[in-house]
């Protein structure tokens, strides 16, 4: 996605969230800032693998049912595995180490920690509900990658996408994806601990914002599905979303 489309986004989710585009770029400039003053622990994009096929874990209700499904069925290795944030902590209790994690540091950081530890590439997103994460837990970090929703700055990232996994999508784009599989991608209106770890049952009923939130998600990867040129498949579904 050009940055000029997904400015048309972008504005469109600051009316309907009320979000500062004020905040969302000091969170930008604290990251790029971070950053720069800490070359060793920086990748860029092209540190990152790069392959054809994807596999994306979202941290929906199915994410164990998928997860079971694609060690049963699928040559794992043949795929880059991408985490949605909290799915790192489903791919964990698997024994699964993902190759990329996309987050904006609100899933179960013990556990991204010790994924970004064990190898994974971390791609880190700003944004103005997230400046005091960012303070506590970059310096924890290593292999960073760092996105902004807002017009890239410095050594900051937009590449497209809105929550971390259609951010995730847009990225497996940018690597090269020709086929990519959503796991744990539910798109509906019920959470889980992976994706909110403060709430003590597995699941429960997303409020309205995630709901929205989840809406945009849903949005943005058929704007990749209808605009470039990979297939796609939801496994929610269990059929192509293209074609």
């Amino acid at each position: 996605m050009d940055l000029k489309t997904w400015i048309g986004w972008y504005e469109k989710i600051l009316e309907d969230f009320k979000f500062d585009p004020i905040a969302d770029m000091e969170a930008a400039e604290y990251l790029n800032d971070f950053l720069k003053k800490h070359e060793n622990i920086k990748v860029d994009v092209d540190d990152l693998p790069h392959n054809d096929k994807f596999i994306i874990f979202g941290a929906g209700p199915s994410i164990k049912e998928h997860l079971k499904l694609l060690k049963e069925d699928f040559d794992l290795g043949v795929f880059i595995l991408v985490a949605a944030d909290g799915a790192t902590s489903a791919l964990l209790e698997e024994s699964i180490l993902p190759d990329i994690i996309v987050t904006d540091l609100d899933g179960a950081m013990d556990d991204i920690i010790r994924a970004n530890k064990a190898g994974s590439f971390i791609v880190v997103h700003a944004h103005g509900n997230n400046l005091e994460r960012l303070k506590v837990y970059l310096p924890k970090l290593r292999n960073i990658l760092g996105t902004t929703q807002t017009p890239p700055i410095g050594d900051l990232h937009n590449f497209g996408g809105f929550t971390d996994g259609d951010r995730a999508v847009f990225l497996a784009v940018e690597l090269g994806a020709k086929l990519i599989i959503l796991a744990g991608m539910d798109f509906g209106d019920i959470i889980t601990r992976y994706s909110r770890p403060q709430i003590s049952e597995m699941t429960r009923k997303a409020d309205e914002i995630k709901r929205l939130k989840l809406e945009y998600a849903k949005k943005l990867i058929e704007w990749i599905i209808e605009n470039e040129d990979v297939k796609i498949y939801n496994l929610v579904e269990s059929k192509s979303l293209k074609g």
